[in-house]
């Protein structure tokens, strides 16, 4: 077995990468048994193509995210085709939303743990010819997604302020969308919409529980469509609400499960594909089950909370 580190040198505005690379070369060279290796990223995408090339090679190997969501985005996107690869995630983000339903960060940080963990199998989502392992939408949550990168740049700003930053900011300007929203090729709503996602699991945007009944490994996705039944003003009363994943019972929430969703927007609007945006008119969500290896490290008590019902 191979143990590829994949580390992104800008991660947590590059103070949080540059902690964690010394350490990691420790660990490299006080286990020579293994066969390890540290890779650093030089560019956008160079993750996609450095574990793509990896997992082309056909030799077995674990491939860890060193970095936050848009790292692990990457080496999924370049791995998650390849049986002989199992991905793992060192957080070293400023928000790794995802990892926040496999355990605290700080354990998750432990590279032995990490060495030594149990690869499961998770879904993912496929959107056109990407892949997402968290969640992907349209409308103004994906709005906000797209401002957020511009926000995390203001000083003092990390990834969960830089939400909030950009979902006021977005609030001032576009707020809402007209789609028809169909889940397993079914019509299920049509109007105007804030906001319609689904889910593999349970918190974007730097803490926002947008799916708080996703779980990653169950072959469905959490489906949420917000109405337009409100307008800014309440909207920015109810954030609180929304990122504590209490929307759900909202009178204007539609909430259900499906292998599939897809949404026609009457006008460009943006789609978040885990935290990746561009502008479309029509996007279709699709569940990819068992879709990748995944490493749970030792330190984190994800199967034990699914065992006990409590996910």
């Amino acid at each position: 077995m191979k143990y590829v580190f994949i580390v992104n040198s800008n991660a947590g505005k590059g103070k949080a990468a540059q902690e964690f690379i010394p350490k990691l070369e420790s660990y490299i060279a006080a286990h020579k048994e293994l066969d390890a290796e540290m890779y650093l990223t030089k560019f956008a995408s160079d993750a996609i193509q450095y574990s793509d090339k990896l997992g082309a090679s056909g030799e077995e190997v674990s491939i860890f995210a060193c970095g936050g969501d848009g790292t692990l985005y990457e080496v999924l996107n370049g791995a998650y085709k390849y049986p002989n690869v199992s991905i793992g995630v060192i957080p070293l983000g400023s928000g790794n939303d995802f990892i926040r339903i496999i355990g605290d960060k700080e354990k998750l940080q432990d590279i032995d743990a990490q060495v030594g963990g149990t690869v499961t199998e998770f879904d993912l989502i496929k959107a056109g010819d990407k892949v997402a392992i968290n969640q992907c939408s349209m409308g103004f949550d994906a709005e906000v997604c797209a401002n957020q990168a511009s926000s995390k740049k203001l000083p003092f700003v990390n990834g969960e302020f830089a939400y909030t930053v950009s979902l006021f900011y977005c609030l001032l300007k576009k707020f809402n969308s007209y789609f028809k929203v169909y889940v397993d090729d079914e019509l299920v709503y049509e109007g105007k919409t804030i906001f319609a996602l689904c889910a593999n699991s349970r918190w974007y945007g730097g803490g926002y529980m947008g799916a708080p009944k996703a779980v990653p490994d169950d072959g469905l996705l959490d489906c949420v469509i917000v109405k337009k039944g409100f307008g800014r003003v309440k909207l920015a009363m109810r954030v609180g609400e929304y990122k504590r994943g209490e929307h759900l019972s909202w009178a204007e929430t539609v909430y259900m499960n499906g292998k599939k969703m897809r949404i026609v927007s009457t006008q460009p609007a943006s789609v978040n594909v885990d935290g990746e945006c561009e502008t479309v008119t029509e996007s279709t969500f699709e569940i990819i089950e068992k879709g990748c290896k995944f490493i749970i490290p030792s330190t984190s008590d994800y199967f034990e909370r699914k065992k006990n019902g409590k996910l």
